[in-house]
């Protein structure tokens, strides 16, 4: 039978990936949207989320997924890390992505164009109060999903910036397999964050592309987001076998559909987070992913 997310812990975890071939980092991870509270929203507790990033730490979770325009009306997720972690410790990667451009009022209504890339990588090294950030995401298409066109120029800007020294590691996020091969024509690409999850598997192909060589992919919404109801009868079957939560079974199935996948769940809630990070615990087996739709 495999474990269960209330068991001893596993001695190896959900395992680690090789960011880039030169940071190790386990692969289930923190992300730190929803800290500030809802965007458009009541805003969050500061004194929960600073205890919230605290814990995430205390919990396991090295790689940590930020950005300066994740924000509330009345606090922002940088600076709530910041009041967090800093001085980070040396073995967290905390990574950030530009692209969107967010107005105060909450509006997302444009994407940067080249020349505003480096004010918006500055923003985020000021607002976090670090000299290099360890991974930088280009974001594409702001919500939406799939949008085509080419992003060479731009992320031309991010691979200037990393020669310099301001980024270690390039990304995509929202991107096609096309967007992809083209960023991947202008310098190298650590990791990919894209919509992904057991509920909805459009990218499976990218997926396994990213694993192929050796980038990592770190799902968005793989909770659903708030958008998507982690339902569905196989989804709570297997829950139930295991004495899980379906949120941590969600987890746990992209830890084991591929070898590339870094989790990077988000909450502002100390008990969602411990769910959250219990499910590196649980092992799904042959029947379990059948279940879930996805060889093993």
């Amino acid at each position: 039978m495999a474990s269960s997310p209330n068991s001893a812990p596993s001695p190896s975890g959900p395992g680690a990936f090789e960011l880039g071939g030169t940071v190790t980092v386990p692969r289930l991870g923190f992300g730190a949207m929803q800290l500030p509270g809802r965007w458009s929203g009541p805003a969050g507790d500061p004194g929960t989320a600073v205890a919230v990033a605290r814990r995430a730490v205390e919990l396991g979770a090295r790689h940590i997924d930020t950005a300066a325009f994740y924000f509330s009306p009345t606090h922002r997720a940088n600076d709530l890390l910041r009041e967090a972690l800093y001085p980070y410790p040396a073995d967290v990667t905390i990574a950030t992505k530009v692209g969107p451009l967010r107005d105060e009022t909450g509006e997302m209504y444009a994407e940067a164009r080249p020349d505003q890339l480096r004010g918006e990588v500055e923003r985020n090294l000021e607002d976090l109060g670090v000299d290099s950030l360890d991974l930088v995401n280009l974001r594409v298409g702001r919500l939406g999903s799939g949008v085509a066109g080419s992003l060479g120029e731009r992320f031309e800007v991010l691979a200037a910036l990393r020669e310099e020294g301001l980024i270690r590691q390039l990304g995509v996020s929202n991107v096609t397999r096309e967007q992809l091969a083209e960023a991947r024509s202008v310098a190298p690409v650590a990791a990919v964050q894209n919509r992904f999850g057991v509920l909805d598997q459009a990218d499976a192909a990218l997926v396994d592309e990213c694993a192929d060589a050796g980038i990592a992919y770190m799902p968005f919404f793989a909770l659903g987001g708030g958008h998507t109801e982690l339902g569905g009868e196989n989804v709570r079957k297997v829950a139930e076998r295991h004495g899980a939560t379906v949120h941590q079974v969600a987890l746990a199935w992209g830890l084991a559909r591929s070898p590339s996948i870094v989790q990077i769940p988000g909450t502002a809630s100390l008990a969602h987070l411990e769910e959250n990070m219990a499910a590196g615990r649980l092992t799904l087996d042959e029947e379990d992913m059948a279940l879930l739709g996805r060889r093993q």
